[in-house]
């Protein structure tokens, strides 16, 4: 596929998402930057989220999984959705009382300055590895398909990617993140849909035969209740994804975000529970085109690549299908990835100027969007200086990557809100970092030794459960009467 035409495909969808941008954010102060200023539309927020939340990563990683994980995946999103209903009616209802511009203050209210300031800071460098690597795999895409042929380096690659992140997002924040991110949920629910119809046409299948052939595959197996040392097992997946979404989506100031623009806590659960429903049937999608590359593959004699992250690129642009499979795929990926880095970069400026500067308690108006503007173009800095990082130390599976950092570092974030909001026990709140470091450290021992200590078990993304464990109990270990 030419990178001329990979090129113009992006610089058009660009040309779409500023204008878009623009006019969404043309006029946002500090509030609608930070939080919409509480006006958005649920239904809106809800399709708009999709886009955050599945990233390029889902959009590269998931399909290729299928060789090795099967639909294993499913039990996670259905975990995925049962967490969702948890943050609908336990964390939504408290955040909105409290009236929260980022949700780490309410650790500050609930325990002091320390916790308050561990939450932020945790988060702070989770989202960071998080987003760097989402949009690191989309950097990687582009060199092998326009940077790589025109003879240019990976690291322009990586300014000009997180360049057009900060651009769209340096005025408006959430005001324009909740339009954008409405478009970029349509392309990507579109390219993958198109995708799949242009490959099982390919396939000569017409849609009750493409079930047929993905429901015989022994790649389409679901559910695995066999052996409990299996990193698909049922349980293992089931729970992570609960604990997942709840740590990386109600604990996660990126999202939550968003979800705190709504008019309304009824608005901001129907948002919620909406989401959750509509994010199964579209990894039921990216699963299915797995099943259907892999098919094309083995039908045709096709050598695929060793990583299964790079199966979808490889014969989305190839060749090997009409160019506007090509162009669909490019437009897809960049729609997700854009979407995720776009919505993490604005909820790192909030949290970095919010929580850890504390700027509106100190500044005006006018000194808070001056700090504002400056630390967002700090973290896009710092996020092309990871995402380099992350090239030359890259060698595995990049979802898998990014759920073993999300078990370490949000396991801490989520043992302190459910500390605080199920217990009414006070603690030595100068403590508390000490906990927060230690919990991810024994963590770590526990998952290196586990194959040796527990008979064979091997842990998998249930490390959060454990990581937040350790932290609850912790924090018990440092009780104190009020």
């Amino acid at each position: 596929m030419s990178p001329v035409i990979i090129l113009i495909a992006i610089l058009l969808y660009f040309g779409l998402l500023f204008t878009v941008s623009y006019i969404a954010g043309r006029k946002a102060d500090n509030a609608g930057f930070f939080s919409g200023n509480r006006k958005s539309s649920w239904y809106v927020v809800a399709f708009a989220t999709i886009g955050a939340a599945i990233s390029g990563v889902t959009f590269v990683s998931v399909p290729g999984m299928v060789a090795t994980a099967n639909f294993s995946y499913m039990q996670m999103a259905l975990g995925f959705a049962v967490g969702q209903l948890l943050i609908a009616f336990v964390l939504i209802p408290l955040f909105y009382r409290m009236n929260l511009t980022s949700i780490y203050e309410y650790l500050e209210k609930r325990f002091g300055v320390s916790t308050y300031k561990t939450g932020a800071w945790f988060f702070f460098v989770s989202k960071m590895l998080g987003a760097s690597i989402r949009l690191f795999i989309v950097c990687v895409v582009l060199q092998l398909l326009v940077f790589e042929p025109l003879g240019l380096p990976f690291i322009l690659n990586v300014l000009f990617t997180v360049a057009l992140v900060w651009i769209y997002t340096v005025q408006g924040g959430v005001k324009s993140l909740i339009w954008t991110d409405s478009l970029k949920t349509f392309c990507l629910i579109f390219s993958v849909g198109l995708c799949i119809y242009y490959i099982a046409s390919d396939l000569g299948f017409g849609f009750r035969e493409m079930l047929t052939a993905v429901n015989s595959s022994e790649m389409s197996k679901t559910f695995f209740f066999e052996d409990v040392n299996d990193k698909r097992y049922f349980f293992k997946q089931f729970l992570a994804g609960v604990f997942t979404v709840i740590a990386t989506t109600g604990l996660d100031q990126d999202l939550m975000q968003k979800t705190l623009s709504c008019k309304n806590p009824r608005d901001s659960q129907k948002n919620m529970i909406t989401g959750g429903v509509l994010q199964i049937f579209i990894n039921l999608l990216f699963l299915t085109s797995g099943v259907l590359l892999y098919l094309y593959a083995f039908t045709n004699q096709v050598a695929l690549p060793d990583k299964g992250d790079e199966v979808f690129p490889y014969l989305a642009t190839g060749g090997f299908f009409p160019v506007v499979v090509g162009v669909l795929f490019i437009i897809g990926l960049i729609s997700s990835a854009y979407a995720a880095a776009g919505s993490a970069l604005t909820a790192l400026t909030t949290s970095f100027t919010v929580d850890i500067l504390e700027s509106p308690k100190k500044k005006t108006e006018k000194e808070v969007a001056g700090i504002r503007k400056k630390v967002h173009a700090g973290m896009a800095l710092v996020m092309g200086t990871v995402i380099f990082v992350i090239n030359i130390l890259n060698n595995e599976s990049v979802i898998n990557t990014v759920y073993m950092l999300a078990s370490y570092t949000y396991g801490p974030i989520l043992g302190m809100f459910v500390f605080g909001i199920f217990t009414r026990k006070a603690v030595r709140d100068k403590f508390v970092p000490l906990v927060a470091i230690a919990s991810p450290v024994l963590c770590f021992i526990l998952d290196v030794n586990s194959k040796e200590w527990f008979n064979g078990y091997e842990f998998s993304h249930e490390r959060l459960i454990f990581n937040a464990l350790f932290t609850f109990v912790g924090l018990l270990l440092l009780f104190r009467k009020k």
